[in-house]
């Protein structure tokens, strides 16, 4: 007979919403980020750069810092307000329904 425990069932659930993804751990993020998104382009700040991808319902943005070598935020939204450091350089009349 099999156990499940909600943490079990939790970690093995696509984060398919805005809500599950800013719930789930830093490593779940990491993970989902890395096979289940799409990369669209990255922008360079003073001591860092920001990576932007798209889930399909909602973007996700990872900031690292080049002094530090590590991710230091990631950060998910549908605010296309969010977009605007990006504008110049991308296209997104595909991207937000």
């Amino acid at each position: 007979m099999a156990y499940f425990s909600y943490e079990s069932i939790y970690t093995k659930r696509i984060l398919t919403s805005l809500e599950d993804f800013k719930l789930a751990t830093f490593e779940k993020k990491c993970d989902y980020i890395s096979t289940h998104t799409s990369y669209i382009t990255s922008r360079s700040e003073v001591d860092k750069k920001a990576y932007l991808y798209h889930s399909g319902k909602y973007f996700i943005e990872v900031h690292y810092s080049l002094t530090n070598k590590r991710v230091i935020v990631i950060k998910a939204f549908n605010d296309p307000g969010n977009l605007l450091p990006y504008v110049e350089t991308v296209l997104f009349d595909d991207l937000i329904a």
